[in-house]
């Protein structure tokens, strides 16, 4: 019976919240990918069963820095995190290189202009500081493997008469200085398009943003624009759904994997 017991403790150490959790620790050359903007990127897709089961070889640096497997809500930047691309691109890179682990580092901020992605500025909305963060927890991560590249999924606080023109100066700015921080000035940094939903047409603040995204890619070395053409919002006309954010998710690996093996 006590042999019994402890079998049966055993295996629920190893399920936490429907969770199967893979067993050791991860390795240390995990390939490193930063996961950066707004509440598209940090996830409001409702989560099903099929997110929260982990794969052995795609971790991601959780809240308290540590390694854990990925599984949604993969961010915490507001209580609302739900599921987002990052996870099915961890998912797809890690199919395309069966030798590799995934190491996924969520710092996205919900709602977060560009503007707060500059050294000591507050978030005021919620306290945060997204770019001293971010850059804190990536160069922790490092330790434990390589820093392979940037996912940004950013702009729709920043869609407005006002603040749309100087989006593609700070964009630019962002990435030189993201580059600067991580020693690597070809770091791949892949723009996802913001969505285009039904019932609410772009503003002239949108379609400056996207412009912006659009010419960025094409003109600085290295950067990718990742399309969200088709895809769905959750209800809200702002958010996409989970089955479209892991869509995207995808679409960001593809783009990755393009820039990496050419």
């Amino acid at each position: 019976m006590r042999v019994l017991l402890l079998l049966t403790a055993a295996i629920a150490s190893c399920v936490v919240g429907g969770v199967v959790a893979s067993q050791g620790r991860a390795p240390e050359n995990l390939q490193l990918f930063l996961l950066a903007g707004q509440s598209n990127m940090a996830g409001r897709g409702e989560v099903a069963p099929e997110d929260r089961v982990a794969h052995s070889r795609v971790w991601m640096f959780d809240r308290g820095r540590q390694w854990v497997p990925a599984i949604e809500p993969m961010h915490f930047d507001k209580p609302i995190a739900g599921a987002g691309p990052g996870r099915a691109f961890g998912l797809a890179v890690a199919e395309a290189l069966p030798d590799a682990a995934i190491g996924l580092i969520p710092t996205a901020v919900g709602g977060s202009p560009i503007t707060a992605w500059e050294a000591g500025v507050v978030y005021q909305e919620t306290g945060a500081l997204p770019w001293d963060e971010a850059i804190a927890r990536t160069k922790a991560a490092m330790t434990q493997g390589r820093l392979r590249g940037i996912l940004w999924h950013q702009g729709e606080s920043d869609g407005t008469d006002t603040a749309g023109p100087l989006y593609e100066q700070r964009l630019r700015s962002l990435i030189a200085r993201f580059r600067a921080e991580f020693g690597d000035p070809d770091l791949p940094f892949l723009i996802g398009q913001l969505g285009r939903f039904d019932g609410k047409p772009w503003s002239h603040g949108y379609e400056l943003v996207d412009a912006a995204h659009r010419r960025v890619a094409a003109e600085v070395p290295f950067v990718a624009f990742v399309s969200s053409e088709g895809l769905r919002d959750k209800g809200d006309q702002l958010h996409f759904s989970a089955e479209s954010a892991r869509t995207l998710g995808r679409r960001y690996a593809e783009a990755w994997l393009r820039m990496a093996t050419h």
